[in-house]
């Protein structure tokens, strides 16, 4: 078995300005509402807790769990729903908070899923548009960081299970 190495990505610091960047945007453009914010388990855990504190505006917050990785770096493709929200979001407004959009597989299946609970409108949220592997094509209304390629770990990011409490986001490498 390879040992793990990890190359720096995006410092604890450089995330925290992103992520209160991020915050001021939404808050604008949901100041007269107060939407629901869906966080996909487990990775935007994390990520959703740090910016759901730099909101200006009150939400209601509500998580998924969605599997499609399992316990390889490449998705699988399909999806299955873990955990379904407990929330009514007929007539509300609902952000999905992701921590990484790939293929798209995950964001794409999520929104038809929360379209039969008739919201009033969708947008996404993610840390980290990964857009070298898209399949499908969903629109990312938010996004943290754009990167290429790579595979992520920390802040929320894990592989296998493992390291979602690094402090930072770095490319994880066979060593």
């Amino acid at each position: 078995m390879k040992s793990q190495a990890f190359e720096p990505l995006f410092s604890s610091e450089i995330i925290s300005q992103r992520v209160h960047a991020l915050a001021l945007q939404i808050s604008s453009d949901y100041k007269k509402t107060r939407p629901v914010i869906i966080g996909v388990l487990k990775g935007a855990f994390i990520f959703l807790s740090d910016l759901a504190r730099s909101l200006k505006v009150d939400a209601d917050i509500d998580f998924v769990q969605i599997s499609s990785y399992g316990s390889s770096q490449v998705s699988s493709g399909t999806c299955s729903l873990k955990k379904d929200i407990s929330i009514q979001v007929a007539d509300r407004h609902v952000l999905i908070v992701d921590d990484i959009i790939d293929t798209g597989h995950t964001i794409a299946y999520l929104k038809q899923h929360l379209l039969q609970h008739n919201p009033k409108s969708i947008k996404t949220c993610c840390l980290i548009d990964k857009q070298i592997a898209r399949v499908s094509n969903p629109i990312i209304d938010y996004s943290a960081f754009t990167i290429q390629e790579g595979f992520v770990v920390g802040y929320g990011l894990d592989f296998d299970e493992q390291f979602r409490g690094l402090p930072a986001i770095y490319i994880m490498t066979a060593s």
